[in-house]
């Protein structure tokens, strides 16, 4: 990929913050290319990747064309992490990032670089209830809602099916930790009782005694709250070739068709609930992706482009790539007063923001920023039936 800006340039873009038609800007992603989330990320940075390329399709922000650079976040090691996303604004000058992905890096990635050196990050799938209280100075926004909602959620679908009582593993970090207490208080709550609250470590081989404890606990269904490319999936094989379990609930992190693949047929029955959408921006989203020769179903896929759309539609109303402007007008074009943009109208968005006008961006997932910076979004709940995810409603 051509690299963005030389040195002068640079200064013009990121320092006096003005526009220069013709010339290029950085945009990070940041992403776990490698690691337990390996199988999602794809979709996620080609989503991401479809609402930069409209920009320019559009001519670009004030004729500035949006270059993507991609960086690995592995999703589980932080220092990684945070070496990536050094490298993406130090070295390539990122005016804002998209991304990360995982809580823990993600909070690292805040916390070490991108809050000290004023960076705007959009996270599209970081969902830890302690991400709505780091001290990010207003520079951390996300398009993927809270886990303490998720966990409501999915407390909701168990009881609304009769199960009064289960056993729960949680990958041991920040994610998994924040997802487990968020389900048990609500769940406990309305009359549910958890036999076993267990972490499990991502990376293992055999998860055999993992499954030995939950099982002498005993439960209706065993809730998984892992990752479906590394310890999620490990703890689901083991339990049913030993038939310590049968029956399933997972959060979102186990949604993936590489869960299906690998666990085939015995996974039939098995529910969950996954950060989505429906209605107009849903239906724009999966229009425009395919007719662009991008994959629309999968975890956070409109949440990347959401996020990446309001990075540029930020830009375009503050007048310049400068990062204080991206952070100071993100809300702005998020929320209401102004005119409603969908998937496939960042054009129309950007010629009203040109204008001095007002946008709505409502995007793909009904984009609403609330609180310090968070979605309030919606949740599909599923269940797998004859090897496919099939929906049952939205909550």
């Amino acid at each position: 990929m051509k690299k963005l800006l030389m040195a002068s340039t640079a200064a013009v873009c990121l320092g006096t913050g003005a526009f220069a038609a013709g010339h290029e800007v950085n945009v990070g992603i940041i992403l776990g290319f490698t690691g337990p989330i390996e199988s999602l990320t794809p979709g996620m940075a080609d989503s991401a990747e479809l609402a930069f390329a409209e920009v320019n399709a559009a001519g670009g922000v004030a004729g500035v064309m949006l270059v993507p650079m991609r960086a690995d976040s592995t999703c589980i090691d932080a220092a990684a992490a945070t070496s990536a996303a050094t490298r993406l604004i130090d070295s390539d000058n990122v005016v804002a990032i998209m991304g990360a992905d995982c809580s823990g890096v993600t909070t690292a990635i805040a916390s070490n670089v991108a809050v000290p050196k004023g960076v705007v990050m959009v996270s599209p799938s970081a969902t830890s209830p302690a991400l709505s209280t780091i001290e990010d100075n207003d520079l951390f926004f996300r398009t993927a809602p809270s886990d303490a909602r998720q966990g409501q959620v999915i407390a909701d679908v168990l009881m609304s099916r009769g199960v009064m009582s289960v056993a729960v593993t949680f990958t041991n970090n920040d994610y998994g930790k924040g997802l487990s207490d968020a389900f048990i208080g609500s769940y406990e709550a309305a009359g549910g009782t958890v036999t076993i609250n267990a972490a499990h470590e991502d990376g293992k081989g055999d998860y055999s005694a993992e499954v030995g404890a939950l099982a002498a606990a005993g439960g209706d269904l065993l809730v998984v709250l892992g990752y479906a490319d590394q310890g999620g999936v490990g703890i689901i094989r083991a339990a049913v070739d030993t038939g310590a379990f049968d029956r399933f609930a997972l959060g979102d992190g186990m949604f993936s068709q590489s869960l299906i693949d690998a666990i085939g047929d015995d996974l039939n029955g098995t529910i969950g609930t996954v950060p989505w959408a429906e209605g107009a921006g849903a239906d724009a989203f999966v229009a425009y992706a395919n007719a662009n020769g991008v994959d629309p179903d999968g975890s956070f896929r409109r949440e990347s482009y959401d996020a990446a759309a309001l990075i540029a539609l930020a830009m375009a109303a503050g007048g310049s790539a400068d990062r204080a402007s991206v952070a100071a007008n993100m809300l702005a074009v998020a929320n209401a007063p102004g005119e409603q943009i969908l998937p496939g109208e960042l054009a129309k968005g950007l010629e009203i923001l040109a204008a001095g006008g007002d946008i709505d961006y409502v995007g793909a997932t009904n984009v609403e920023l609330i609180g310090p910076g968070e979605a309030a979004g919606t949740y599909r709940e599923y269940e797998v039936v004859n090897g496919e995810y099939t929906t049952v409603m939205m909550r």
